[in-house]
């Protein structure tokens, strides 16, 4: 998000490594703005591979600034060269290009690095008082922060009265940010054309590289809340991967398909041989063996007169028709009486015949 691809020149290079080095610091940024403007997808083989060519390259020229030195704790910002403070960038460029990893696989891992970058980029414009701002909080996640679904911790708190007062103070401090970020981009887009133009002197060139430094530092500030957030949803998905599956409390039961005939039951569970079978007929004998059909479609009284109290129960019916002077039953009662009287017993029984 640089505004210029041209950079000031500094005089001829001290040695060949600060030469090197330059070129890897314009290399690199040349990269990301390249990548950042461009209108092909992001995650595309062509641009992801642009974004690690320019983070090789900024890596290296970051371990060279490391082994000449050229910053120091102990100094002020008067005291850096101008040829050296463009190398301030370094950090946050670095951070820049590898929020632009798409890999899922690696995506947590690139945010933490970009984060990281981020952090120490605005620890040293700090250090040197670049600009007067709030560092963010050091761990990826703030207190203000509410716990993820599905922890321990999330338990909803309304918003009070000193919540209110921090989610104002946090808006009003990005919208003086977005100003900050409109003006220093303004002022740039002034220095840029007299930097194009080839007439820009070491005053110039220092107010170019301080103004591209502070506008960095607004944009670290706004991308590190939405960073922040992202690595919280990013760990959360890692959580729910890496826990074990539930087993399930008790074993499914079995399914069998209750058939009409046995031929039926043979075209069934020929294409499902794992899947039992069982007949209408082999479902009664079952439950029969088992007494639990009633009476396995049979009349009640036919089955009653098979019983040792049917005797009984028929004389009980014929007193009872006796009793309410039935006709016919007295008269065949009578007649009976009769032929007892006439016939003694055993009368006509010729097999018992001695």
């Amino acid at each position: 998000m640089a505004d210029s691809d041209a950079r000031p020149g500094s005089g001829p290079p001290v040695d060949l490594d600060v030469l090197k080095l330059s070129d890897l610091l314009e290399s690199g940024w040349k990269i990301f703005e390249e990548v950042d403007r461009t209108n092909e997808p992001v995650a595309s083989t062509s641009v992801q591979e642009s974004v690690r060519s320019g983070i090789r390259m900024l890596e290296d020229a970051s371990r060279m600034v490391a082994q000449l030195a050229l910053f120091s704790r102990n100094e002020d910002l008067e005291e850096v060269a101008t040829a050296d403070l463009k190398y301030l960038l370094l950090p946050a460029l670095l951070g820049a290009l590898h929020m632009k990893r798409t890999s899922r696989e690696k995506r947590l891992e690139a945010v933490q690095a970009a984060r990281v970058y981020y952090m120490d980029f605005l620890q040293r414009c700090r250090d040197y008082n670049v600009s007067q701002f709030e560092m963010p909080h050091k761990s990826s996640s703030s207190p203000e922060e509410v716990s993820a679904p599905g922890s321990s911790n999330a338990t909803p708190v309304p918003a009070g009265p000193s919540d209110l007062v921090s989610m104002a103070a946090r808006r009003q401090s990005k919208i003086e940010r977005y100003r900050q970020r409109k003006e220093l981009e303004a002022k740039l887009s002034e220095v840029r054309r007299v930097v194009d133009s080839g007439q820009a002197d070491d005053e110039v060139s220092r107010d170019f590289y301080l103004l591209n430094i502070r506008r960095w530092v607004t944009l670290c500030l706004e991308e590190m809340e939405s960073m922040d957030q992202e690595l919280e949803i990013l760990r959360n998905t890692d959580l729910l991967k890496q826990s074990p599956p539930s087993q399930p409390s008790r074993r499914p039961m079995k399914p069998f398909i209750l058939t009409k005939d046995s031929v039926q039951a043979q075209v069934f569970g020929a294409g499902y041989p794992s899947l039992p079978t069982m007949t209408v007929n082999d479902w009664y004998e079952q439950h029969a063996k088992h007494g639990v059909l009633p009476d396995m479609g049979l009349p009640r009284r036919a089955a009653a007169k098979d019983s040792p109290d049917a005797e009984e129960r028929d004389k009980e019916e014929e007193e009872k028709k006796s009793e309410n002077d039935d006709e016919e039953s007295l008269l065949k009662a009578r007649n009976w009486d009769d032929w007892k009287d006439s016939h003694r017993r055993g009368y006509g029984n010729r097999q018992n015949m001695g």
